[in-house]
């Protein structure tokens, strides 16, 4: 009854990418920050990520220094905020439970060893290693402060892996290799991709925003935003000399002609 157009942004599983390429040290700081912010509760947070074989555990403690690093202190840190309700803080501790009985290493990030009030909401940030692709965890968006760690061999892996899921609505790769680069972004397909940092694509007013497939339709920001949200109305006004009169029936020879001259033009 009603035709509704709309422009949808959804979410997704964004994956995060270390190139052996990558400054490991400011790539572990720029996903703790993107990772974190909002306690993970952004549409374009890195949901999970992909290393090197064999690198899953040097990440995983570069990460807890990092997390460290940008918060020292949860409990009362205003800097590090709560999840928005009691049935999401339920969620996220189901899937790590999920994951922690099904074999997977399971490690909390506690800087100062402080003990969570269970009335704060808060949800201490994990990072999961070796989780099964069957999980809850590897299968939803998990929208909060818990990222799984996967291991790859070769850049034609990692890119399979990206494939092999839903389209997502960012994609972060980190490296210095044009060529491996330059493979990630032609042969995967994302919303929107930062290269060398996490999320700052979203703030470019210059380039559209917007997700692809599953994570969303249509794009925003800036020019984009102005044409999404407006309705172009077309107007033709004819001159008062106008061939237009010739494209009439009834047909005959210099409709012929003139059908013919167009024909070739075209």
């Amino acid at each position: 009854a009603n035709l509704t157009p709309v422009t949808l942004e959804l979410g997704g599983k964004s994956p995060a990418i270390f190139d052996p390429s990558c400054d490991l040290d400011a790539a572990v700081l720029s996903i703790a920050y993107g990772k974190l912010l909002n306690a993970g509760q952004t549409c374009i947070a890195p949901d999970y990520l992909l290393v090197p074989k064999g690198q899953a555990g040097t990440v995983a403690a570069r990460l807890a220094t990092a997390i460290a690093k940008l918060y020292p202190t949860l409990r009362d840190n205003p800097d590090y905020t709560a999840i928005i309700s009691d049935r999401h803080h339920q969620r996220l501790r189901d899937m790590v439970t999920e994951a922690r009985d099904a074999g997977a290493d399971v490690t909390e990030i506690n800087p100062a060893g402080e003990e969570l009030d269970a009335n704060s909401g808060k949800l201490l940030p994990t990072l999961v290693r070796n989780a099964g692709a069957n999980l809850r965890l590897m299968r939803e968006e998990i929208f909060g402060p818990v990222l799984p760690i996967v291991e790859y061999t070769g850049i034609d892996e990692a890119i399979a892996h990206v494939n092999g899921a839903d389209r997502p609505l960012a994609l972060y790769w980190f490296g210095r290799d044009s060529g491996n680069r330059q493979r990630i972004l032609r042969e995967t397909i994302a919303g929107g991709v930062t290269v060398n940092d996490c999320m700052l694509h979203l703030v470019q007013e210059n380039q559209p925003f917007g997700g692809v497939g599953a994570s969303g339709m249509g794009a925003y920001h800036g020019e984009w935003g102005f044409r999404t949200f407006s309705k172009e109305k077309r107007v033709f006004m004819q001159s008062r000399l106008s061939a237009g009169s010739l494209l009439r029936p009834p047909y005959g020879k210099t409709f012929e002609r003139l059908f013919s001259l167009l024909r070739h033009i075209t």
